[in-house]
């Protein structure tokens, strides 16, 4: 049980990585830059959120931006 809810984190944590990665190259090639970094926090947030967690850091982002 908890061993697959070390796993569980894990893959979320790996998913969001790729995530970010591929919408901060996509906002870059449009020129938008919102400053959602990969780091400690932002993987942690996407491990335990998961796809809301992710949503929520680029609601930040855009939020931070106005």
């Amino acid at each position: 049980m908890l061993m697959e809810k070390i796993v569980n984190l894990c893959m979320r944590s790996i998913l969001g990585i790729i995530a970010m990665y591929f919408i901060n190259s996509a906002l870059d090639k449009a020129g938008i830059s919102l400053g959602v970094g990969i780091n400690a926090f932002t993987v942690l947030t996407s491990g335990i959120l998961g796809f809301p967690g992710l949503l929520a850091l680029y609601g930040i982002g855009i939020y931070k931006s106005l």
